[in-house]
């Protein structure tokens, strides 16, 4: 009988830990296949592999951590619930007071506000910082966040001619010690970003060296978002593979079957 009981106490009790404090990755996992994203989403996670790329960043509960224009919000979806009850999170999203910007700038943000006022469950602890360089460039107080995170943005500030701004104001609000995660699509090596950059590709070496002139230290590279399938020369650049799809029905198959962009994904940190 005492067998027994210790042995129901101990199953009791590890069940309630695992339910009750997931690692982060577990975390990710659950969030990444939640009920609450689209199916279209949910496509998405066999090419972005979060999982892996967060924890190659570093992510860890009790973190700040800022992502910079998340657009249509996909990994949105996925940090807000890991970081909602352990963190702060914050999206800097394009400011809807500054004129003159191209109509995505105003309709995404409306789209992804509507989003959280309709799942508070999951988007209720959310910070909202508007960031529209060069009239709106304040990221907000300096040192603030552990970890800002881009995902795929880089090559429309080169093609802008603001990239550098940037890069130095995530080094203004990351904390000492903190990280910079960027996930970009990869242009080859020794090609100019100003052109590269039209097809929605950025070189490794251009990303660097604008983090580096922030005062930020490259500490790792990753391939968990490589592609080796992606010749990256397409006429309608990144565009053309899938989500966008932008040649719609033309050689559809064949752009399905490579798959999204091959991309860098970098981890800089500000020294301390």
């Amino acid at each position: 009988m005492r067998r027994f009981l210790f042995l129901f106490l101990v199953t009791l009790l590890a069940t309630s830990s695992s339910a009750g404090d997931l690692t982060v990755n577990a975390k990710v996992e659950r969030a990444m296949n939640g009920e609450f994203r689209s199916d279209s989403q949910v496509a998405r996670n066999r090419y972005r592999h979060p999982v892996g790329t967060l924890e190659f960043f570093g992510l860890d509960d009790g973190m700040s951590v800022l992502e910079i224009w998340p657009g249509s919000g996909w990994y949105t979806e996925i940090l807000a619930p890991v970081l909602r009850k352990k963190g702060h999170f914050a999206v800097a999203t394009w400011d809807q007071d500054v004129e003159g910007q191209p109509g995505y700038r105003y309709e995404l943000p409306k789209e992804m506000q509507a989003k959280f006022d309709t799942n508070p469950e999951i988007y209720d602890q959310v910070k909202v910082v508007s960031f529209s360089p060069p009239e709106s460039a304040s990221l907000g107080e300096a040192q603030f966040y552990d970890m800002v995170l881009t995902f795929r943005n880089v090559h429309g500030w080169v093609g802008n001619g603001i990239a550098q701004q940037f890069f130095d104001e995530f080094a203004r609000v990351l904390k000492l010690g903190g990280v910079l995660g960027v996930v970009q699509h990869r242009a080859k090596e020794g090609t100019d970003p100003a052109e590269t950059a039209r097809k929605g590709y950025v070189s490794e070496a251009a990303v660097i060296s604008m983090a580096e002139t922030a005062g930020l230290v490259l500490e790792a590279r990753s391939e968990v978002n490589s592609n080796p399938n992606d010749s990256k020369d397409y006429e309608d650049g990144v565009w053309t593979l899938p989500p966008s799809f932008r040649l719609e029905d033309v050689d559809r198959e064949k752009y399905a079957a490579i798959g999204e962009s091959d991309r860098m994904t970098l981890r800089f940190r500000k020294p301390e």
